[in-house]
């Protein structure tokens, strides 16, 4: 049993899940595979999946139709219906309750807004699915030491977890690691279609880029070097490598485009909140 699992069967009181899509249904898996009882959960999930429908034979509750105030809510639902939402979830929370969003572009003043309770905001990624997510979180000055920690062992149920100070930060983190799962398969897409306009088979070029992304960033997870040494170890001078790096990193090449793309990130996660 792992220290989070110890954290997690620590936690008091019941915790609502508002929203049981990809990411909210990643979080729960994680919460019951590290033995948080079911019974402790609460769904509030329109339209559910059958994998969260099975949950309910094994004891969680979903959609009650009054599951009372609650210790902690856990709101991951789409940032654009969360307004409209605001009438199924203010009602579980009390004075106490500590709210976790995992919305983006909501704001800590926002969601105290339409729910109240202490607001933690939080920012995953899409690997949660699968343990290996990276989440980053930051806490309104009304949520105690206790309810930090809770909401640490509940983010952490799906990966690693960082925090700051500074709400300004989120927007920019949503960009990066947020939206940052979906640059990566975009480069193995294009990687398998280059190879094929070079004459790969179209099996064989998505077998190798596929690999080779995975790969390389079970490479950098495992390695103490940075991206970049490791990016110089596997280029020679005057090599193949070399010469491809010389289109990605020249003028207009990747670098500017990856700025660009995260400052459009950026902005659209700011215009979430209004």
């Amino acid at each position: 049993m792992t220290a989070n699992s110890n954290a997690l069967q620590n936690i008091t009181g019941a915790i609502a899940l508002a929203g049981a899509g990809k990411m909210g249904g990643a979080m729960l898996t994680g919460w019951l595979a590290q033995g948080l009882a079911p019974s402790r959960v609460v769904v509030i999930e329109p339209a559910p999946s059958a994998e969260i429908t099975a949950l309910a034979a094994k004891g969680i509750r979903l959609n009650p139709k009054d599951a009372g105030t609650v210790e902690t809510l856990v709101v991951a639902v789409k940032p654009q219906s969360f307004r409209d939402a605001g009438t199924v979830l203010k009602p579980l929370v009390g004075n106490a309750t500590l709210v976790v969003s995992i919305m983006a572009g909501m704001t800590i003043a926002a969601i105290s807004q339409v729910c109240g309770g202490a607001v933690v905001r939080a920012m995953p990624n899409t690997p949660a699915a699968i343990g290996r997510g990276i989440t980053v979180a930051v806490a309104a000055k009304s949520v105690s030491r206790a309810q930090r920690a809770t909401a640490d062992s509940l983010l952490r149920a799906t990966g690693s977890v960082e925090w700051v100070d500074d709400e300004t930060l989120m927007d920019a983190v949503t960009a990066v690691s947020g939206s940052g799962p979906a640059y990566i398969f975009l480069l193995a897409e294009e990687l398998a279609r280059a190879g094929i306009e070079a004459g790969l088979p179209a099996e064989l070029a998505t077998k190798l880029a596929r690999e080779t992304v995975a790969g390389s960033g079970e490479l950098l997870c495992r390695s103490d070097l940075t991206a970049a040494t490791l990016r110089q170890n596997v280029t020679s001078p005057g090599g193949t490598t070399a010469a491809a790096l010389n289109v990605l990193m020249g003028k207009d090449g990747l670098q500017q485009l990856m700025i660009r793309a995260i400052a459009a990130a950026t902005a659209r996660s700011k215009e979430l909140a209004k």
